[in-house]
Parts: structure tokens; sequence; C-alpha cells
């Protein structure tokens, strides 16, 4: 069995069956646990202190082989690694491929093939905010959980990604679920009306209820034969711009007319937006309280498509396009209208 992409027939709006998803999909799930080791100062020097981890993951198969995909923030500096399932058997597990930008992971592990229960991944781009789904993980150490609830919004980017030098990337492309999820669930599956998963549940929100996220499926799909076959993905494209939502507030502050979009605070010296023309910031202000830098330009549109917010922009970026290619993007400058080339770079490694 290898994995299943299927827009048509991917999902069912005629209901959700936990029951029976439960029933489908619980051998498919693992505990993953083992050690984080980090270097602490005391009074007697640098001493090594370890914390317990424990997470979620779940099979698929690839190219006639099995791995278990997680998310990184589950696997980043694991040793000891194992993965338990359903039936209680515990095996060994070893880190093959990461993707830190995209929160991905696969693992392999010494289980038999009769461990092995691959679940079929289907594309998310099926999915309509509404739509029930149900997630299976391992909360608080709690295996085999499961909870269900519906995708509340669809391409949402977490500001909990990976950093190469100052700056940090968001996670792209995001579902946001009202399926109650809780440290230890992160890795596990996201499946829809058909069983098949949709994403990888990732983070929560601390003390709120019911917004919860899982990296989207079709994230995964694209980077499947990349990490299968290099361990890791590097095609994430790049503007190597920083910038912060337009609001009604920000733009009166700035005497602008426009109210969305993403106002460009700084352009990265050298990077492929400051190449292609487009400017950031000069000043700095304070709006409700909040420090921006101004005077930069403002994105409203690439290639046609509008850009309402950051999550629009980085959504676009992860789905449509690929270092090298050219985009055709609409700026405001001092009130006027612009239009730029701006070819995209590569984005660059994570910081270990």
């Amino acid at each position: 069995m290898s994995y299943y992409v299927g827009v048509q027939s991917g999902n069912s709006r005629s209901g959700l069956d936990p029951i029976k998803i439960y029933a489908n999909a619980d051998r498919s799930v693992v505990l993953i646990q083992g050690e984080q080791i980090s270097m602490m100062s005391t009074n007697f020097g640098p001493q090594n202190s370890s914390e317990a981890i424990l997470g979620s993951g779940f099979v698929i198969q690839y190219g006639g082989s099995d791995f278990i995909v997680t998310n990184f923030h589950v696997v980043q500096g694991l040793v000891n690694a194992t993965a338990t399932f359903s039936d209680g058997n515990t095996y060994s597990a070893k880190v093959m491929a990461t993707d830190p930008y995209a929160d991905v992971a696969l693992v392999t592990t010494q289980a038999p093939s009769s461990e092995l229960y691959p679940l079929q991944l289907t594309s998310s781009s099926s999915l309509q905010i509404g739509d029930p789904v149900a997630a299976i993980g391992n909360p608080y150490g709690y295996s085999g959980s499961i909870t269900t609830g519906i995708v509340s919004q669809l391409g949402r980017s977490v500001q909990y990604g990976s950093t190469t030098g100052n700056a940090t990337f968001p996670i792209a492309d995001v579902i946001q679920i009202t399926a109650p999820i809780n440290p230890g669930n992160s890795g596990g599956p996201l499946l829809n009306t058909n069983g098949m998963v949709v994403g990888v549940t990732t983070a929560v929100v601390v003390g709120s209820q019911g917004l919860g996220f899982a990296i989207s499926s079709d994230t995964i799909l694209r980077e499947l034969p990349s990490l299968v076959t290099t361990g890791t993905y590097t095609q994430h494209s790049y503007l190597g711009i920083e910038t912060v939502d337009m609001t009604f507030q920000l733009a009166q502050a700035t005497q602008s007319k426009v109210t969305y979009g993403v106002l460009v605070e700084k352009s990265v010296h050298n990077g492929p937006a400051d190449v292609g023309g487009i400017k950031g910031g000069t000043d700095e202000i304070v709006v409700q309280g909040q420090q921006y830098i101004i005077g930069g330009d403002i994105i409203v549109s690439i290639d046609g498509v509008r850009i309402v917010s950051n999550d629009a922009l980085s959504t676009f970026l992860e789905r449509n396009t690929q270092p090298g290619q050219t985009l055709t993007v609409n700026i405001i400058r001092n009130g006027n209208p612009m239009t730029l080339e701006i070819t995209l770079g590569t984005r660059p490694p994570p910081q270990a």
C-alpha cells in the first residue's frame, strides 16, 4: 500500500463516525518517547540535563517502505528514541528525515511488518471550513486518545517556526481546528470523515479553548520525495523580508488608504526582495502599544492573488512557488501603486 492522493474522494461530508475512524486508525498511531539532552550551568560548571519527551506519530507507506510521520519539534535532539504501538509493543526508533521549517519529521523503527498498518494520505485541498475532523494521539501519555472537532480555518501561519540568523520563519499553510489537542498529541494524524490523513497535529495555544493547529497533508505530500531520498527538504521559497499585517489603526497612523496587505518593515540587503526593488521601513512609531517600522512598501497582491495578511503571504508562497520562480508583486509605495518583478531565492538553512 502506498500513500493515497485523491481530492474527489478525499472527504465525505455526510458526517464523522468516530467509532469507525478509531477502529481503523488506532493501530497505526504510535507513542514516540525519548530524552532531549541539554547543557545547563551550575555552581560546579556545565552539566548535562535530560528531559523526558513524548509525542505521537503514525505509519505511512511510501515507495514500498514504511515510515512514521511526526513533528520535528517532537524528535529534535531526541536520544534513546522508541516507538510504542497500540498493542503495547515497543521498538527502538531512529530519526531519518527532518524539515524544521514545516515541523515535519520521518522516523524509522525496528518493528516487524506485522506491526505496521499504514494510514492513507489525501490532499488537504479538499478541506472546507466547517468540515468535521478527528485527531488521534497520546496527550500527556494517555495513549490512543481520540478527539473530534471541525476545521475552523485554513491557510494559517504559526509563529513558532525555525530561525536563521535573526529571522524567524512561520510554519505556513496550517489547518486550524477545534478538536482538543494537548502536549503529547503533537505528531498524530488529523483524519477526515473517510479516515484519511489530512494533517499532522502540531500545536495548541496555551490557555485557549478549541484552538489547535495541524500541518497540512499537502505539505507532507509535497515534501515526501525529498525527505525520503535526501533526509531533508530545501525548496522553501525565500523573499527576504520582515513584515507586519496592515490594520485600520496602522493605516491611520501612517496616513495610508490601504487597510489590508503586509507592510514591509525590513528588506534584507541583497535578498530577493531587495534586489527586485522592494523597500523596507525607515522610521519607528508606536500604535496601540505596538512598535512598528514604517515607510516601507505595502504588498497587496502577488501574481494577481490578493494578499490580505501575513497568513495569506506565507500560504501563497508555500502552496504556489519554488525557488527561482519570478513573481509579479503589486505594492503601494508612498500611496502610489507599483508593480515589481521578484525572483525568489531559497530559504537559508535553519540554525541548529
